[in-house]
């Protein structure tokens, strides 16, 4: 099992996280169960991932910031497959969100303390605005910007609001470095 300082990361039911030697967790995470993380992603301060019914995936260079939940849905009668969490590439999902039980493609974007529900879905270059709910089963299509309670529609992203999520993918790649040499300074 991997340690971290100042992290949780919690067996349970036989299922221990997973997480790739360069991905960056800061202290006050909790991570429990079924998560796999990938290379080069980062779990900001005081999150909680908790895989403890299913399973939690997350790709490559992708970032979740402070203080968001993630969570999942075990299969159950009249819903077999269930809701696991499955997050793609290079996903940036802003401070404070709730995701729970859908899918986010690569490049998609949750917005400060939005909230996604069981098996809704984030296509690739997707922009659910700060504070919005994706109710449970609605798809967001690539490109498309999603606002409100319950979300909607808003329109198709530009090609530079695009490169500006890509920015950001990288700016947090980058400061995770940073982050990761200043905890392991800090806690020694």
């Amino acid at each position: 099992m991997t340690t971290r300082p100042g992290v949780n990361i919690i067996p349970i039911l036989g299922k221990t996280p997973k997480i790739h030697e360069t991905a960056f967790i800061a202290p006050g995470c909790t991570i429990i169960g079924d998560v796999e993380i990938g290379a080069g992603s980062s779990i900001w301060y005081n999150c909680v991932l908790r895989a403890d019914v299913f399973s939690i995936r997350i790709g490559e260079r992708t970032n979740v910031q402070d203080g968001s939940v993630l969570h999942c849905d075990p299969p159950r009668p009249g819903d077999p497959d269930g809701c696991p969490l499955v997050i793609g590439d290079d996903v940036l999902i802003g401070h404070m969100a709730m995701v729970h039980g859908c899918t986010i493609h690569d490049r998609g974007f949750v917005g400060l303390g939005a909230i996604v529900m069981n098996k809704a879905v984030i296509g690739s270059d997707a922009m659910l605005a700060a504070g919005a709910m994706l109710t449970e089963r609605k798809v967001m299509g690539e490109r498309e910007l999603w606002a409100g309670r319950p979300a909607v529609r808003m329109k198709e992203l530009s090609d530079a609001a695009i490169a500006s999520m890509r920015v950001g993918v990288a700016h947090y790649a980058e400061n995770a470095k940073h982050h990761a040499k200043a905890v392991a300074a800090a806690l020694g």
